[in-house]
């Protein structure tokens, strides 16, 4: 019988996945630092942004980046969520999930006793995030369009409360995502295997 430090590899991430995620990684910080530039032109909060942490020098120069961002947010992702709805990953991997079990991993994971030793399983903590950085994703494009065509969009305008309201629900929208990220930052260096799958799409059952 093989040893744990001996078992075979195997693929987990397939190179779509990783393609995808990746792409969206960058399509998120193109977007992310040039909104904060767009956001410091005609802030609705009493803050700004520093400046070093955003992308465009200027608001027009930040459209433009915001624009590319969010072509290769939108294409990325629909492609990662038809993907992972046609291999039948995306009920595989992140279904079911309940507000019990959200609750019972969470408490497991703060008091450190949620296993790792697969990283091909979901726990219901990853898979609610997941599920929920694929819903504010699809918020983000919404609210989105509202503030690029306004006439255009007029319904999703009404829907979400007016122009000046999309602006905040898009922000918050954002905000929401960047802790996601940093939550999920934060469990990649508690669980450094889980990059080295991100990246090669292999990785071993500790």
């Amino acid at each position: 019988m093989a040893s744990t430090a001996t078992m075979t590899r195997s693929a987990s991430h397939p190179g779509w996945l990783r393609l995808t995620h990746w792409l969206n990684a960058l399509a998120v910080l193109i977007m992310v630092s040039s909104g904060w530039r767009i956001f410091n032109a005609s802030p609705f909060f009493d803050f700004s942004f520093p400046a070093v942490l955003t992308l465009g020098g200027w608001l027009g120069g930040a459209l433009q980046w915001h624009f590319a961002g969010m072509w290769l947010l939108f294409a990325n992702g629909v492609l990662y969520l038809m993907l992972n709805i046609a291999s039948g990953r995306l009920f595989q991997r992140f279904f079911p999930v309940s507000p019990r079990g959200v609750l019972r991993d969470l408490s497991t994971a703060l008091r450190g006793k949620l296993a790792h030793d697969d990283l091909t399983h979901y726990n219901q903590v990853q898979r609610f995030a997941y599920l929920f950085a694929i819903v504010d994703i699809a918020l983000l494009v919404i609210s989105g369009l509202v503030l690029w065509k306004s006439v255009q969009f007029g319904l999703l305008r009404e829907l979400l409360g007016g122009y000046e309201a999309a602006r905040r629900v898009h922000f918050i929208a954002m905000t929401l995502l960047m802790m996601f990220v940093v939550v999920h930052l934060v469990m990649v260096a508690l669980v450094p295997r889980t990059l080295l799958l991100m990246i090669t799409g292999k990785g071993r059952k500790a």
